[in-house]
């Protein structure tokens, strides 16, 4: 009896040894990313209903499959790269089921994002043909969730090669980003021209590189590090969440305060973070290369 060795699993470990699976959940980490800030970029160009309401089609072209103009061009390119993100989620979270060294925190965290994914699909169908505030939130948070859940699966999969350094290197790009954050927003950006759809889409890419650095150091901090150093490793990925949640509303003039509040105890403590943190980096390193 002969047996065919080119099974799925087979194949499936093939292309995934040719890559690296690392590699492939950091390359649907950025189709999420890139997704995320093309819906930013058609609904601050207010192209949302461009393709005429169509879902999924557009408003040109055979089917109306392709966009007849600029504005709608920005919304199918929207659902374009989503479509590869979607694709880019299911496999990476069904490699991650069907591989049997992949952590298993790993792969809760892809399939739960690869369960929300249809939700999210829904919802971008109701953005077209409702376009109500409450569900373009729905549709952002959802998208932020998915993106979180790759993110910390990312951290995940490559937390074996990150040290005490790249906790520094993280917390150092968020007091860097974070500050550009603030002269984005509408509370500075309305002040010195427009809130236009460039400094929309700039600052909500500057937002998810504060996550990904509260992320990385949190993780990684709590790994490499011990004491007092972690609690403001600890604050950092909630306080995020918090100078998101407010900034995303500070086009009110009432919550222009408190977004300023929130973004300054997020820099202090940054701040904190690398001060404590960075005095221990040589020691951690230094055991990590012993204990290698």
């Amino acid at each position: 009896m002969s047996y065919d060795t080119h099974t799925p699993d087979s194949r499936l470990r093939s292309a995934i040894d040719r890559f690296g699976f690392p590699h492939v959940v950091t390359a649907t980490l950025v189709l999420v990313a890139a997704t995320i800030l093309l819906g930013i970029a058609a609904k601050a160009t207010g192209s949302g209903l461009a393709c005429e309401a169509n879902w999924p089609q557009c408003d040109a072209g055979p089917y109306n499959l392709f966009p007849g103009s600029l504005p709608s061009f920005y919304e199918w390119f929207h659902r374009f790269v989503a479509m590869f993100a979607g694709f880019a989620i299911i496999g990476s979270a069904l490699a991650a089921w069907r591989l049997p060294d992949v952590d298993r925190r790993v792969t809760g965290l892809l399939v739960l994002g690869m369960a929300l994914t249809p939700v999210q699909v829904a919802l971008g169908r109701e953005t077209v043909q409702q376009y109500t505030i409450n569900i373009l939130s729905l549709h952002f948070w959802t998208a932020v969730v998915i993106f979180t859940l790759f993110l910390v699966a990312t951290v995940l999969v490559w937390e074996s090669r990150l040290t005490g350094s790249h906790v520094t290197g993280a917390l150092a790009i968020g007091i860097v980003a974070l500050p550009a954050h603030v002269v984005l927003s509408p509370v500075v950006g309305s002040a010195i021209s427009s809130y236009s759809p460039t400094m929309q889409m700039t600052q909500y890419g500057v937002t998810l590189t504060l996550l990904g650095a509260a992320v990385v150091a949190m993780m990684i901090g709590r790994r490499r590090f011990t004491g007092r150093s972690v609690v403001p490793l600890l604050a950092a990925p909630p306080l995020v969440i918090v100078v998101l949640f407010i900034g995303r509303q500070a086009v009110n003039p009432a919550l222009e305060v408190p977004y300023l509040i929130a973004a300054a105890v997020l820099f202090v403590t940054f701040v904190a973070g690398l001060v404590l943190t960075r005095g221990d980096t040589g020691a951690t390193n230094a055991s990590d290369a012993l204990s290698r």
